[in-house]
């Protein structure tokens, strides 16, 4: 029977709906305006980037856990943004974590940023490369006593760069 309490109900559910799809979606707030030092179009990007590449450094995404080939590499090196070769992370800073995603405990000085993001019914720090704002993926304060924290890394986003390579 449609009446006023009920249309009420269906208006307020159809809300209720509507917000959780859109949390699910992405951010439930815009990340501030930032002016990286390398910029382009998405367009460009597009061009440069593997479809998943594009998708997780340009759109926020995630790969699937247990998919990189960096998660097995073991040589000294660099950890570098995949968008714009910055450098990221030094290969000793690597760690297992058991997550399925390259972990690292510490950035090189200057080469990552952190937003919030508040997507999927959570709050985390989301970590972006310093020079192109691709997105990597998201650090939290469980890793080794070295510095407490773990930067778990979609592995799409980094290339590495062996020690000695040019």
């Amino acid at each position: 029977m449609l009446n006023r309490r009920n249309l009420i109900a269906g208006g307020i559910v159809m809300a209720s709906v509507s917000g959780i799809i859109n949390s699910l979606r992405g951010k439930a707030e815009a990340a501030p305006e930032v002016n990286y030092p390398v910029t382009k179009t998405p367009e460009e990007w597009r061009k440069e980037l593997s479809p998943e590449a594009y998708h997780v450094l340009r759109e926020h995404g995630t790969e699937r856990a247990g998919t990189s080939p960096l998660n097995k590499e073991k040589r000294a090196g660099t950890f570098i943004c995949s968008g714009c070769d910055h450098p990221l992370f030094k290969a000793d800073t690597k760690f297992e974590s058991g997550t399925g995603w390259p972990s690292f405990f510490d950035p090189m000085p200057g080469a990552v940023s952190t937003t919030e993001d508040r997507a999927f019914f959570m709050v985390r720090t989301e970590v972006h490369c310093s020079q192109c704002g691709g997105h990597l993926g998201h650090v939290f304060p469980d890793g080794p006593a070295t510095t407490g924290q773990r930067y778990c890394m979609n592995g799409v986003s980094l290339k590495f760069t062996p020690d000695g390579a040019a």
